[in-house]
This record gives structure tokens, C-alpha cells and sequence, in this order.
């Protein structure tokens, strides 16, 4: 798998920087060869894609600014790929692989690996992971809410070759194909995968020819430990003890009822332990296995260390995770269902142990993100007679939380996403697919109260054309608000959910705050609702002035301004001063 090597002793500064730069620069490109020659909107629009790139241990030695919810489970997957196939790796080889039992996150991110030689030895692996928009299985789009087993939500790729020794298993690939609806989607992404799998190598081969193998992977060994110090120093800058974080998980369907998510933080010296407790495992598409449970560990970490680059694995030296026993949620065990995973429960994961954090630490609290709460839809395009299925991804951005320096982004959620999502432009996807949407924009008094206001969610509203399609609710947020920090407080909690509005052709609206499907005929229109960002703070520190310019901007209406934070405004959009000194008074917090 690779050979022991000395190192090349200190890297000069100036060399560093340059393989660094070097690293993120192929990486770059490989997002952008995604970029412009995926198929699917949810390659070419939404970019919900990941990038990385790995040593021959193999260890993570960039990952890009994509999806935290993929490059945290990348860690242990590659290490699973390489050691199922162990010597029996060769140049022009490429692995296919989505099973979370063998480390992936869900079975809708498909991830690719090419291994790359130099002299006839492996030296790196430039990796590629995205979300396609279908994987097979009874439901489109993969998310079955009435999956009670793993058999019942998609093909399963456990770590197989595509191409061998430089040669297109052809047999493979149409297998794969074959068990997937939009078949020209699904090949055009696959094969956007290779193309960035190879842009990746063919940077790596310039930065080995240039410099050499032995100062590149002393430049590498360097960038390791510099990511391993900046984590060290602020673990060791936090009081020792052992910290408690809890989070609510709602209940989205099937009569599970609400669950808790605890962790366990214990910090010792410049090291630290994360256990994470959990109920068992549901036969419900929730459940997380071990992978894709790290990758919700690390981003709560991530989010509270704000650490700077270089971001590789020497970021996790010092930390050890205990995911608690098989067989519960977020520690699963196979069959159990789980394609929901990727953002129930991964975002209230995330949520305990930022919480267990920032117990340790209260001067870095923030506001949690909107979770994700969005639609799939599919159905026959009524123009060329063709099946369709796609992710919106424009259905899951939600609001950012607030800090104690600034008020929340908007539209820029889900947690899981952390920013890296992107929307895409309407007009492309009403090209696209058959379909109006009549409505998408920043949803009125979704960003949750605080002296700091959380990021509002958005609401995206489509029609199907011609034909009916299928709509597929997953995620959650419909129940439990946004959790703020500080002291924030919502009065108006209802406004700050998100939920699936089914409105009918003879003006009846049905409602639904659950995981479900539906078939939406011509002439009726989904909307979906997103939640907000969390607040922080209290809401009746907040400048009246900063409420007004809020209520001007279309983010807080004048009711939930009073109801909320105690400011009045006049028919001419300003404050009221003395009625706002008198709704403060009056109900004071």
C-alpha cells in the first residue's frame, strides 16, 4: 500500500506554501470540472459535491470547502476502500462505493477513488464524492420514508471497481445504470466523477515532477502537524473536565415520538474524548451509521474551534470518539434503514456536541442553523416522454444562526450544508424539469428572536406542467424551532418551523409536518417552508432601530416585531419610542 519513507527534513517556508497552494489549487479544479460538466441540477446547480485528496496511509491531506456532512465520513471510507481491495490496487484503477456499511454516509452519495502512482508506487488518492439524484429503489430520489430496512431504500456499492488497470468495466457500469431512473443524469454526474478524479491526478503528477516525491510528502507531513497544533492549542486552552451537550430530535413520522442526542465531552490536557448516547436504532430512515455519524461529530467540532486552514487529518489527532453500541441511532448496525441520515439525526448530532463545547467554553456560544426540511420530485416529462427525479436543493436552505457579534445569514443553511449549498437559478430548473415555480425568496419571520436575529429560511413553491408528480418531504424543523443561544426566545415558535403546504386545485391547503409522499396533479402547487436560523440573546436588547429596518426589508412583520422584541413601529415605518418603552415595561423578560 505504499512504502515507509524518512522525510526530507524542514520544508522552507516559501516551498510549503507552494505545494500547499499546489494541494488546494487541484482540489479547486476539481470542483469546478463538477461544476461544469455534471448533468444533474444538483451537480451543475446545487453543487452538492465534495473533494479531497489523501496521502498513501491513506490520511486526509485536503479537503475542500464543500459539504462537512461528506468529507467527515471520507476519513473512514477511504481508509474501508483501501483495505478491502488492500494489494490488489494498480494504476488506472477507479473505485465505486456508497455503502454506510462500509463507511460512506448514505447510499445517494456515490464516491469515487483513483488511486495515483508515481515510479509504480502509490502515493496519493484523489477522491470525489456527490449526491445523485436517484439510486434505485422503490421511491425516486432515493428517500423512502416507508423504508423499514436498508433493502428497501436503493442499490447498495460496496467498494467495487469501474475501471481496471485503465479499463472500463463496461458490465459494471451498466449495471449500476441500469438500477437507477434518469439514466442520462446519472451517467453524465458518474462521469463528471472520473473527470475530476483525473484533473485531481493530473495536478498531483505536476507537483511530484516538480519537486520530487520526498520534499512533497515532507511539505505534507509539515501541513499535517501545522492543522494538528492550531486544534491542540485550543483543546488545551479549555478547562479539563468532562462537558454535557443535549439535543432534541424530532419526531417526523411513524409514532417514534421525540428523541435525545447526548454528548459527552472530556477534556484532558491538549486531548479529547467525545461519547455520544443515543437510542436504539429505528426501523425508520434515520438512523446514522458510523461514518456518516463522525462527519455530524466533526462539524459540531468544527463549528465551535473555527479553527484556521489547513484543514487535513492532523485536525483529529487529538480527538477520540466513542459512538456508544451497535444497534442504536446513531451508531447503527445493518439492515437498519437510513438514507434521512445525512441530515436526521446528523444535524442534532451536530447540535449536542457544539452544545457539549460550548459548555466548556461559553464565550464562543452560538445560535444553531435551520435544519433541513425539503422536497424530491420526479414524474414523466409530458415534453420527451423521459422519467425525472431530482433533489431540490433550493427546498433545504435555511437560515444561519446568530452569534454574539452579528445577526444570522439568510438562506444560507441547512446545517448540514454549512453554507456550501447553492440554490441555482430558477429559470434552469423550470428548463429542466416540467415544472413553474411561482415562488421562491427569504420566508417572513422565520429567523429566530434574539438581540442578534437568526438567518431567515426561505420558501420555495413549484407546479408541476402538464402532468403529475410525485413529491417526497424528508428532513425536519417542522416541529421543534431552531435552537437559539444566549438567551434568545421565540414568542411566536410556529412562525419559526418549517413545513409542506399541499395547496389544492379547489383552494382547500392540506398541511404537512411529517415525512411523506404525495402526488401533486396539474393546477395544484407544493410549497415548502423552511426554518430560520437561531437567535441570540435577549430579544428586547435588540435596537429598535435594527427591528424597523427588519420590518422594511420584509423579514419581521410589525406583529411579531411587538410580540417579539417589544418595539412598535408607526404606519411610517419608524419607532415609536415612547410605545416601545411602554411594551418593554409592560412585559418585561
Amino acid at each position: 500500500m505504499g512504502k515507509p519513507f524518512a522525510a526530507a527534513g524542514p520544508v522552507d517556508p516559501i516551498t510549503l506554501a507552494v505545494v500547499r497552494g499546489a494541494l488546494e489549487t487541484a482540489q479547486r479544479e476539481m470542483t469546478l470540472t463538477l461544476e461544469k460538466t455534471g448533468r444533474s441540477s444538483v451537480f451543475n446547480l446545487a453543487h452538492d459535491y465534495s473533494n479531497a485528496l489523501f496521502d498513501h496511509h491513506p490520511e486526509m491531506i485536503l479537503q475542500g470547502q464543500d459539504i462537512p456532512i461528506h468529507l467527515g465520513s471520507l476519513i473512514p471510507a477511504m481508509k474501508a476502500v483501501a483495505e478491502f481491495f488492500g494489494d490488489d490496487i494498480h494504476e488506472g484503477d477507479i473505485i465505486y462505493h456508497n455503502d454506510p456499511v462500509y463507511q460512506g454516509s448514505h447510499i445517494l452519495d456515490c464516491c469515487m477513488y483513483k488511486p495515483v502512482f508515481h515510479e509504480g508506487e502509490l502515493v496519493f488518492w484523489a477522491v470525489c464524492k456527490g449526491h445523485l439524484t436517484d439510486i434505485g429503489g422503490p421511491v425516486p430520489a432515493g428517500y423512502n420514508p416507508d423504508a423499514r430496512d436498508l433493502y428497501a431504500e436503493g442499490l447498495r456499492i460496496p467498494p467495487v471497481k469501474l475501471w481496471d488497470r485503465g479499463v472500463r468495466r463496461d458490465d459494471v457500469v451498466n449495471l449500476l445504470l441500469c438500477n437507477m431512473r434518469s439514466r442520462r443524469d446519472q451517467e453524465g454526474d458518474l462521469n463528471a466523477q472520473f473527470g475530476a478524479c483525473r484533473v485531481g491526478e493530473r495536478h498531483l503528477r505536476v507537483l511530484l515532477a516538480k519537486y520530487g516525491l520526498a520534499t512533497v510528502r515532507a511539505a505534507i507531513a509539515e501541513l499535517k502537524d501545522m492543522a494538528d497544533r492550531h486544534m491542540r492549542s485550543l483543546i488545551a486552552s479549555i478547562p479539563d473536565g468532562v462537558y454535557e451537550g443535549r439535543a432534541r430530535l424530532e419526531d417526523a413520522g411513524h409514532g417514534h415520538g421525540d428523541m435525545t442526542i447526548s454528548a459527552s465531552v472530556r477534556v484532558t490536557g491538549d486531548q479529547v474524548h467525545i461519547r455520544i448516547d443515543s437510542p436504539p436504532q429505528v426501523p425508520y430512515f434515520i438512523n446514522s451509521y458510523a461514518g456518516n455519524s463522525l462527519s455530524g461529530i466533526y462539524l459540531g467540532l468544527m463549528m465551535f474551534a473555527q479553527v484556521p486552514p489547513p484543514y487535513n487529518a492532523g485536525l483529529y489527532r487529538c480527538v477520540t470518539v466513542d459512538l456508544g453500541p451497535q444497534g442504536t441511532l446513531c451508531n447503527a448496525r445493518e439492515p437498519a434503514p437510513h438514507v434521512n441520515c445525512t441530515t436526521t439525526p446528523m444535524e442534532t448530532l451536530t447540535d449536542a456536541v457544539r452544545q457539549a463545547f460550548e459548555a466548556a467554553a461559553p464565550d464562543r456560544v452560538t445560535a444553531s442553523w435551520g435544519h433541513a426540511s425539503g422536497v424530491n420530485i420526479a414524474g414523466v416529462n409530458p415534453r420527451t416522454g423521459e422519467q425525472y427525479v431530482t433533489m431540490v436543493l433550493a427546498s433545504i436552505i435555511s437560515g444561519a444562526g446568530a452569534t454574539r457579534q452579528m445577526d444570522g445569514w439568510h438562506a444560507c443553511g441547512p446545517l448540514c450544508c454549512f453554507g456550501a449549498l447553492s440554490s441555482g437559478d430558477i429559470e434552469l430548473l423550470e428548463y429542466a424539469y416540467p415544472i413553474i415555480i411561482h415562488r421562491y425568496g427569504l420566508q417572513e419571520d422565520s429567523g429566530g428572536a434574539g438581540q442578534r436575529r437568526g438567518g431567515s429560511g426561505t420558501v420555495w413553491e413549484v407546479e408541476p406542467i402538464g402532468h403529475d408528480m410525485t413529491v417526497i418531504a424528508f428532513g425536519e424543523g417542522r416541529q421543534i424551532p431552531t435552537g437559539g443561544a444566549a438567551g434568545a426566545y421565540n414568542t411566536l415558535p410556529e412562525r419559526k418551523l418549517g413545513r409542506l403546504e399541499q395547496h389544492h386545485a379547489d383552494g382547500r391547503v392540506t398541511v404537512h409536518r411529517k415525512n411523506t409522499i404525495l402526488t401533486l396533479h396539474p393546477g395544484e402547487r407544493a410549497r415548502n417552508v423552511n426554518p430560520g436560523g437561531g437567535g441570540y440573546g435577549d430579544p428586547y436588547c435588540r435596537a429598535p432601530e435594527d427591528v424597523a429596518r427588519d420590518i422594511r426589508n420584509g423579514l419581521v412583520s410589525p406583529e411579531a416585531a411587538r410580540a417579539e422584541y417589544g418595539v412598535v413601529v408607526g404606519m411610517d415605518g419608524n419607532v415609536d419610542f415612547a410605545a416601545t418603552r411602554t411594551q418593554r415595561i409592560r412585559d418585561p423578560r
